[in-house]
């Protein structure tokens, strides 16, 4: 069975997931990449460098995200989302992104990309060492689809 997810169920996969996708287009060009990131209160916030993704969301700062969970080919949540990019420069706000991003369970074996502190696994409150962009993009319009099937059995004769 195919279907929509409710928003509680979208919310849920929103906060949940680690990695999700950013589709960004600019000067005729469409780029779609992976991120880390973090979610609370219709926001998703990350931390990335300097490079494509970063000057196309300065350009054109209507990106689309996308998160997903996968049990198997059918078994699976995807939720897609319409939002603004914000380059988040206000310092308070800049704290609370990195503290978002830290606070997250991540996998003990992890990118590199993710370890925003030379102390990671553990917490820092000197946020200056966290280099780079912090960005979060508003979510506007948040949709998902879910496949749920019953398992079934195939036996040889």
């Amino acid at each position: 069975m195919i279907g929509m997810l409710e928003d509680a169920q979208i919310e849920d996969v929103l906060r949940k997931q680690l990695v999700g996708r950013i589709g960004c287009h600019a000067d005729n060009l469409t780029y779609v990449v992976p991120i880390s990131y973090a979610y609370e209160n219709g926001f998703i916030y990350a931390h990335t460098y300097e490079g494509q993704k970063l000057d196309m969301m300065r350009k054109n700062p209507s990106v689309c995200f996308e998160a997903d969970t996968m049990e198997n080919m059918a078994a699976w949540k995807s939720v897609i989302c319409q939002g603004y990019f914000e380059e988040v420069t206000d310092e308070a706000e800049r704290i609370k992104g990195i503290r978002l991003l830290l606070d997250r369970e991540l996998p003990f074996i992890s990118s590199e990309t993710v370890h925003l502190t030379p102390q990671w696994p553990f917490s820092s409150d000197e946020f200056d060492m966290v280099k780079g962009v912090i960005f979060r993009i508003k979510l506007l319009e948040k949709t998902g689809r879910y496949e749920i099937q019953a398992a079934t059995k195939y036996y040889a004769s």
